[in-house]
């Protein structure tokens, strides 16, 4: 299995992240330059979704990408940025992944409400906006979030599920053709993704520094996932984007 982790385009929390004067939208949506990101990553993945060589080591995706199924998130950032995509592609499996959501779910802002647990946009959102989602049977108007805010020993623990569920879905199987799989999801969810693959310790780098794994805005960043190894192959990749559309 070939999994390709893509953030999602620049939103408005992004873009206003030094600004003192911002307050934090619950969940958040593009940019004009998100949405600008998200229509060159459409752009180029459709033109090399096939693959025009499957004799050759195809590590960096000269050859084409390929891809067998889209999740996303239920953030409403995560669906804009794969819908272009999906839509460009037109027959690739659109599908919701809940628990691919950014740390601590869907929250308030507002200094009275400040981590307060939301609900989510709901149902009706995603059927009128992107018709082509696949949504998750029982989900409905009430959202689909409707918890506290994620505490941090729930999250580390939920992205230990998430792979789990990916290998047992889509893992590599004797005499099945490769599945080859895009995340749609946001940067904290990829470190916490990242530490389950490796098993490393969530931040902590040498000397007692703190360690993250940068994700500019409509990266690609790709790990083959093998039945005895994982290999990691290549980390936010920005190369199919124009110098003025990354962002961070």
């Amino acid at each position: 299995m070939e999994l390709y982790f893509i953030r999602h385009g620049q939103s408005v929390n992004n873009a206003g992240w030094n600004d003192p004067e911002y307050k934090e939208h619950p969940d958040p949506y593009l940019t004009e330059i998100g949405i600008a990101q998200a229509e060159h990553l459409a752009k180029y993945l459709k033109e090399k979704q096939h693959i025009t060589n499957d004799k050759v080591w195809n590590i960096q995706n000269q050859y084409g990408f390929g891809f067998t199924h889209i999740y996303t998130s239920l953030m409403e950032r995560a669906v804009a940025t794969a819908a272009p995509t999906v839509r460009a592609l037109g027959s690739v499996p659109f599908t919701a992944w809940i628990d691919i959501h950014e740390e601590g779910g869907m929250y308030a802002r507002e200094e009275m409400d400040n981590f307060k647990g939301l609900s989510g946009k709901p149902r009706s959102f995603f059927e009128k906006n992107f018709s082509e989602l696949n949504l998750p049977n029982g989900y409905d108007e009430s959202g689909w979030w409707n918890r506290p805010f994620e505490a941090e020993e729930e999250r580390q623990l939920r992205a230990d599920k998430v792979l789990a569920e990916l290998i047992a879905r889509h893992g590599d199987r004797d005499g099945q053709p490769e599945q080859r799989i895009a995340f749609v999801s946001h940067g904290g969810f990829f470190v916490r993704l990242i530490s389950a693959m490796l098993k490393l310790p969530w931040r902590q780098g040498a000397h007692d520094m703190k360690s993250w794994f940068l994700l500019n805005n409509c990266s690609i960043s790709r790990f083959d996932i093998r039945k005895d190894e994982i290999l990691v192959a290549y980390l936010n990749r920005t190369d199919h984007l124009p110098a003025h559309l990354v962002s961070g």
